[in-house]
């Protein structure tokens, strides 16, 4: 199962909401939170296993909703795991408090992460070449692979506040929009580590002409790729 903890390791296909639906309204957040009390780990447990300690909410989430849940406590900065994008958790040793408070707190930490996901989606929607079938995309403008990269290495800059390991999700998120796209992951991969290399840094946001000199790269790469 630890395998299936690491958000890091997520595919497109694992996250993409349409494949994945999930609606928790009012009452069943409360119930959920309910769920989660006993599955939180004391100080003690904290304390010698910090880094999972966690595991038995995540495992929970996971087999619930899916392994796109995973990423629930992926948290801004040196959190959980580095360089993720949800706001309101920390990590284990400071937001677990008591269980009446750490409870709401976790069910709060997977709604905003499902909210980035479904946030993704609509950008990939919106930059998607004209036709993204994967027998279409050899006749591509590389503009529109350029004008995306940039903007998606933007909102991830944004969102993780370019802290500590911000990049990895940067990559893969590049990475999930070429699978949106029809790419194959091995081969988006390899596009994503060619275009980005190591040009990006943790708690140092990209200037202008990084992400310029990036997103040609990868255009160029795609296009090349096709």
């Amino acid at each position: 199962m630890v395998s299936e903890l690491w958000a890091r390791t997520l595919t497109w296909a694992e996250v993409d909401p349409s494949r994945h639906p999930f609606e928790l309204d009012e009452d069943a957040a409360k119930a959920l939170a309910g769920l989660l009390a006993p599955l939180l780990p004391s100080p003690e447990a904290i304390e010698e296993h910090w880094w999972r300690s966690l595991d038995p909410v995540t495992e929970f989430l996971v087999n619930r909703y899916g392994r796109w849940a995973c990423g629930w406590n992926w948290s801004v900065g040196e959190g959980d795991t580095d360089g993720g994008v949800v706001d309101v958790w920390c990590c284990a040793r400071h937001s677990v408090t008591t269980a009446d408070t750490t409870g709401p707190l976790a069910v709060s930490a997977l709604l905003e992460w499902r909210d980035w996901i479904e946030d993704l989606a609509e950008r990939f929607s919106a930059l998607a070449p004209p036709s993204h079938s994967a027998v279409s995309l050899s006749s591509v403008d590389p503009w529109h692979w350029e004008r995306a990269c940039t903007r998606l290495v933007t909102v991830v800059a944004d969102r993780t506040r370019a802290e500590s390991g911000w990049y990895g999700h940067c990559k893969q998120v590049l990475g999930w929009f070429l699978a949106y796209n029809g790419i194959d992951e091995e081969q988006a991969r390899e596009i994503v580590e060619s275009a980005v290399g190591g040009r990006f840094g943790s708690w140092i946001a990209p200037d202008v002409v990084v992400v310029d000199t990036v997103s040609s790269r990868f255009a160029r790469t795609v296009d090349g790729s096709r």
